[in-house]
């Protein structure tokens, strides 16, 4: 009676095994970490507006007040560059000047390699490394000429507005005891930049 009552059992079980589908798939174990896919690189453009200083090498930097042997200037920033990753990017800019305040005009062109490190989803700083040029022109015949190049530095900060938009802001040191003549007849030049401007990432 005893071995009865488990076959029928057993019936039971098996049939109710096939009323519910039957197979049964084999679960494969997960090997391994999960890959992450690393973010693609992006191109982007940007419009900046800089207020400059350009001044005798021996003359200290201030871009808020007068001082002798500094002009103050307000340059158009246009620039184009290339995020490899969140890390490193390269950067290209060139600047024209756009007012000035008493005796000189300047443009300026740059290359840079540019380190960086994301803070936060939307906000990121950074480092700019490399070479660029710059040429000053004479206002109100004052005596002024510098056509010369070298190494350049900054550092600097943006904020992402949207996925495709960020703001941002930085110093850059564009020329320090550069060959040329000032105004006051030194024969070393300064040039530093401070540039607010907003990029767009393709």
């Amino acid at each position: 009676m005893k071995n009865s009552l488990i076959s029928v059992a057993t019936v039971i079980a098996l049939s109710s095994f096939g009323f519910a589908g039957g197979d049964i798939e084999p679960v494969e174990p997960v090997v391994g970490t999960p890959m992450v896919e690393a973010s693609a690189g992006n191109a982007y453009v940007g419009l900046g507006f800089a207020l400059v200083s350009t001044r005798d090498s021996s003359v200290s930097l201030d871009f808020f007040s007068d001082s002798d042997g500094q002009d103050r200037l307000g340059n158009i920033a246009f620039l184009a560059g290339y995020n490899f990753n969140s890390y490193i990017g390269v950067e290209g800019r060139y600047s024209t000047g756009v007012s000035n305040s008493d005796i000189v005009s300047m443009d300026g062109w740059s290359l840079f390699l540019k380190p960086q490190y994301p803070v936060s989803d939307i906000f990121n700083i950074y480092a700019l490394l490399g070479y660029g040029g710059v040429t000053m022109d004479p206002e109100n015949n004052s005596r002024v000429n510098v056509d010369d190049t070298g190494f350049q530095w900054g550092i600097g900060a943006d904020y992402a507005v949207t996925e495709q938009v960020s703001i941002f802001v930085d110093y850059t040191s564009l020329a320090s005891d550069m060959d040329g003549v000032y105004a006051n007849g030194a024969l070393t030049v300064d040039a530093d930049a401070l540039t607010i401007g907003v990029t767009y990432a393709f």
